[in-house]
């Protein structure tokens, strides 16, 4: 058994808000969703992932509705009223959670149909060395400027971070839980400033002084936040209906594999910097190539195409589109996956191997699952071997990298 479920977790589900913007007149954790209530739904995911011991639902405070109609779940899930702000409704909840509980994941009812894999993909996380708090984040495939007021009227542009360094980040939230308790008891020794900055428990815990890890995200952990969104949301809904009695007939649903190759050969320019995997290796010459010769991201992008039938890196990111000269191999996977996910399929999982006698790797491997696995926003899995002085990847002249990647329809 994984190490991880023997310890003890509790989940927090923040469902006191009133969802302003949804504009339901009625708190956006009541609103129906394929006849549940979206903290029903969230709820029943929750109580899906093994290890799980307890579920503290914080609901709106001076209505008894949600509470009444969580009544029939299990004893291990409880309600407790929330607070004025949502750093007060998780405070309500921690005084509600076992004194014991070594784990605490908090999580949004706005999020729904986030999947019970992605609440063990943050447990696993937490189950890492080192770690006492992970978050999960897709890759974000619009470019995000910073504005400003323009004293004519109107807003400026003031910066344009690059978006291979930004995540739209998601819930659950998963805590070591005296990392959560901690930081959330010196709220009060922060300053305005740092005060601004905290928008959810992964921001209290870093102005505290500690450390957040980032895990792949999942599109299904989609946000309730405005009307549109409410059709999404029946969508999913609709994709998770339990299945038929196990003696009527069903369609299955079947995967679809695509493979990818990229071959770069090591620059003739010693100032070429290696960037290999969405990492910077800085004792290394890099690749050469159009963007910044990451192989393996440039493989993990062939793949997924080749999975979903629309084309190969060569359409989306040829030599004839100047905006991917030196473009990122992260960047160009967030968009590879966005492309797939546009196209109608949603993402399982990227295997890469590369061959190579440079960089080291083994001891980043985990590094770059995790940078890939975030851009992809589906697990990403490499792997490095040597080809025992043979060929030009044992001459140290280039860089081989296969990639295989698992896609399946949307329904």
């Amino acid at each position: 058994m994984n190490q991880v479920k023997q310890r003890k977790a509790s989940v927090i589900l923040v469902a006191a808000g009133m969802g302003t913007r949804l504009g339901a007149g009625i708190p956006k954790a009541l609103v129906e969703i394929a006849g549940k209530s979206l903290a029903e739904h969230a709820v029943d995911r929750i109580l899906q992932v093994p290890g799980i011991r307890e579920v503290v639902v914080v609901t709106p405070p001076a209505d008894e509705r949600l509470a009444d109609a969580l009544r029939g779940r299990p004893e291990s899930v409880r309600t407790t009223p929330g607070g004025a702000s949502r750093a007060e409704s998780v405070r309500n909840g921690l005084a509600h959670v076992c004194a014991d509980a070594e784990l605490i994941l908090v999580h949004d009812a706005a999020r729904a149909f986030a999947p019970a894999s992605l609440f063990q993909r943050v447990l696993d996380q937490l189950d890492m060395p080192g770690c006492a708090a992970a978050i999960p984040a897709l890759a974000v495939s619009d470019t995000i400027s910073v504005v400003a007021q323009d004293p004519a009227g109107g807003e400026l542009v003031v910066q344009t971070p690059d978006r291979s360094t930004l995540r739209a980040v998601q819930t659950p939230q998963g805590f070591s839980a005296a990392a959560l308790r901690e930081a959330h008891a010196g709220l009060g020794s922060l300053s305005a400033e740092q005060l601004a900055a905290v928008t959810d428990d992964a921001s209290i815990v870093r102005a505290a002084g500690g450390a957040v890890h980032v895990v792949a995200g999942d599109a299904r952990a989609l946000k309730v936040t405005h009307p549109d969104d409410l059709a999404a949301a029946e969508q999913l809904a609709a994709a998770t209906t339990e299945a038929p009695h196990r003696n009527e007939p069903q369609d299955m649903l079947l995967p679809r594999v695509g493979t990818g190759i990229d071959i770069h050969a090591v620059s003739t320019d010693p100032k070429r910097e290696m960037w290999l995997a969405g990492l910077y290796f800085p004792e290394n010459v890099g690749l050469s190539g159009h963007s910044d010769g990451d192989a393996v991201a440039h493989a993990a992008c062939d793949a997924l195409f080749s999975a979903s039938g629309i084309g190969d890196l060569g359409t989306h990111f040829g030599v004839d589109r100047p905006e991917f000269a030196g473009a990122s191999g992260v960047s160009l996977l967030a968009e590879a996956a966005r492309l797939v996910r546009e196209a109608g399929f949603e993402i399982g999982n990227i295997a890469v191997q590369f061959v190579g006698r440079r960089p080291r790797f083994g001891a980043r491997r985990e590094e770059a699952n995790r940078v890939l696995s975030a851009a992809a926003g589906a697990p990403v899995s490499i792997t490095a071997t040597t080809s025992d002085g043979l060929g030009y990847e044992g001459a140290g002249e280039g860089i081989t990298a296969y990639a295989t990647a698992l896609v399946y329809e949307r329904p």
